[in-house]
């Protein structure tokens, strides 16, 4: 069995590089923490080299799928941190309408999981009366959580922030109320894509960007790589939300200014 601290093997390197080709995901950019989990994992499969754990990656969609859980864990649900939630229905979004004269607003929804986020967002889209034709757009490396995103179908444990009023309107239920299905109302107003944000180009102009417990798993030096990408990102006069575990040290350096906690605005 490969010992937990060896991170720096010739055959470990070997075998995130293969990695990297076929799913696009570059464990250099995280922190340790991801790499014990890589070797955990692996020692719970009773794998005992990396070739091994690697066909056992690239041939078995649900090892993939346990593989990226693991690492990352897609765990998230309706409206977490309900308060940055309320403050965007109440304020952030009728803010941006006022500074546009519109409501055709460009929201983006970076590292989507499995889509509790994006849709909580186009929630308050429709509440707030935003152009449906200009649809969130969710994003995520891990295709798996995209097409389980689209489906659309979460359990009740999933929604206790959501208000009852969200849940009669937005949602239909099925399993005696113990499953919630999104409406197609809301999910014409995601668009969800498969999207690699170190390697990738952004694109520009957007009036809200939310990336919450994503950038936490990478290294100090991806981090200020991704931030910099946000903020040219970014419209003037936007606004980034970040995490409520997050902080972004250097944000004036890179040209944000604080708007509020975990809140960053582009002047």
């Amino acid at each position: 069995m490969v010992e937990l601290n060896q991170y720096d093997s010739p055959e470990y390197e070997i075998f995130k590089q293969k990695l990297r080709k076929i799913i696009g995901l570059d464990l250099n950019s995280y922190k340790n923490q991801i790499h014990r989990r890589v070797h955990m994992l692996m020692d719970r499969w009773k794998v005992n080299t990396y070739d091994e754990y690697f066909n056992a990656i690239k041939d078995d969609n649900k090892k993939l799928r346990e593989f990226l859980d693991h690492l990352t864990i897609n765990v998230s649900e309706f409206f977490r941190n309900e308060q940055q939630w309320w403050k965007m229905r109440d304020h952030l979004l009728p803010d941006l309408i006022k500074k546009r004269g519109s409501k055709r607003l460009k929201l983006w929804s970076a590292g989507s999981a499995t889509g509790e986020e994006p849709y909580s967002l186009a929630i308050l889209s429709a509440i707030c009366g935003l152009d449906p034709s200009v649809p969130v757009l969710a994003v995520d490396i891990d295709e798996g959580a995209i097409n389980i995103a689209q489906k659309g179908v979460y359990l009740k444990r999933q929604l206790l922030n959501a208000p009852k009023e969200y849940l009669s309107k937005y949602f239909t239920t099925s399993d005696g109320g113990e499953t919630y299905h999104v409406t197609p109302e809301i999910k014409r107003r995601v668009s969800f894509k498969r999207f690699n944000m170190i390697d990738e180009p952004f694109g520009s102009g957007f009036d809200l960007i939310l990336c919450r417990n994503v950038v936490i798993y990478f290294t100090a030096e991806t981090k200020s790589l991704l931030y910099v990408k946000f903020f040219n990102a970014l419209a003037p006069g936007g606004y980034f939300l970040v995490g409520s575990t997050e902080q972004i040290f250097e944000y004036k350096k890179i040209g944000f200014e604080m708007a509020g906690p975990f809140l960053y605005t582009r002047k």
